[in-house]
């Protein structure tokens, strides 16, 4: 009985998860945060270093760290991958030219002995521009399907509009416990 209420509590309590937010410049990813946050579109202007926020999900608290994704800056990533739970990787569909350097920075942080434990969400931003590339499109770039050490879904969403963030969240918290 005691070991069925212990479980219960932790599911219910205002435990934190840690999720670190990254993607390359001008991805969406400050905006994303924004838009969990306070559900509107706010002005934002390069991030130098990183932006946190807690957001609650359904009584789930993640902190929520939004990492500048400017190359001076991406060397400095691995000093936020302590303790992190969820890693979600905001991807510019429009920018093709950079898909590369996406697929290298995702790779380089799944191989990473803090992350092994961490659960992916890709966020392809930008669903809203034409001639954007589709989730499918982007999954099969990444070779998403390869990944098999490290819990992941890929989600359409427009960061602007906020359509398709809640659905990110959604299997957030459905992830959680699982491991």
């Amino acid at each position: 009985m005691g070991l069925l209420f212990a479980k219960l509590w932790s599911l219910f309590c205002n435990q934190e998860h840690k999720v670190i937010i990254v993607g390359l410049d001008n991805a969406g990813k400050t905006t994303i945060l924004y838009q969990f946050l306070m559900n509107e579109v706010v002005h934002t202007s390069p991030t130098i270093g990183s932006n946190v926020e807690e957001i609650v999900v359904k009584n789930t608290h993640f902190l929520m760290w939004d990492i500048g994704g400017q190359e001076s800056l991406r060397s400095s990533w691995n000093t936020y991958y302590s303790n992190t739970e969820f890693i979600i990787l905001v991807v510019d569909s429009i920018d093709r030219e950079r898909l590369a350097i996406t697929k290298e920075e995702l790779y380089r942080m799944l191989a990473h002995e803090d992350l092994r434990k961490a659960a992916v969400l890709i966020f392809a931003n930008k669903q809203d521009m034409k001639g954007c590339m589709t989730a499918a499109e982007i999954s099969k770039y990444l070779t998403l399907s390869s990944i098999k050490d490290h819990p992941w879904h890929i989600q359409s969403c427009c960061a602007l509009t906020g359509e398709g963030l809640c659905q990110g969240l959604e299997w957030m918290t459905s992830r959680i416990g699982v491991r």
